[in-house]
């Protein structure tokens, strides 16, 4: 079933939640922001590739060595986030996106607009970062 969103459609709570068109909106979200991280990588691949690292002073040289160091941890981050996206994707396909992992109660659009791989309520993910802070403090 293709679903054609309004231009201008965004989620509201007075709407059956994660309906048709919830749905379709939150696959469109993730798959520009995938889009974006995709380009971005590309360029900074480019950029590197065409980068001149025979800076004659060693301070130059250093400081390129940690822009490059920067942009590669940058780029792993949004591998990292690629992989979220994806798994965001696929539980919209399984129908389980939006709803919390571990209460299976929804997330929440305001969360899901903020943070759309988001896989926890708001209540489930500071009961895990307290948990969490709890055990590092051990």
């Amino acid at each position: 079933m293709t679903v054609t969103l309004a231009h201008d459609y965004k989620p509201s709570d007075q709407e059956e939640f994660m309906n048709e068109n919830m749905k379709e909106y939150f696959r469109q979200k993730l798959l520009a922001w995938k889009d974006e991280l995709i380009r971005e990588s590309n360029e900074t691949l480019e950029h590197l590739q065409h980068e001149n690292n025979q800076a004659p002073d060693l301070a130059d040289r250093a400081s390129m060595e940690t822009d490059r160091a920067l942009e590669l941890r940058t780029r792993d981050r949004a591998r990292k986030l690629i992989n979220k996206i994806d798994a965001a994707l696929e539980r919209l396909d399984e129908g389980t996106y939006g709803y919390c992992e571990e209460t299976d109660e929804p997330i929440g659009i305001r969360r899901l607009e903020a943070r759309p791989i988001a896989t926890l309520s708001i209540e489930a993910q500071e009961r895990h970062e307290r948990l969490e802070k709890t055990h590092r403090d051990d």
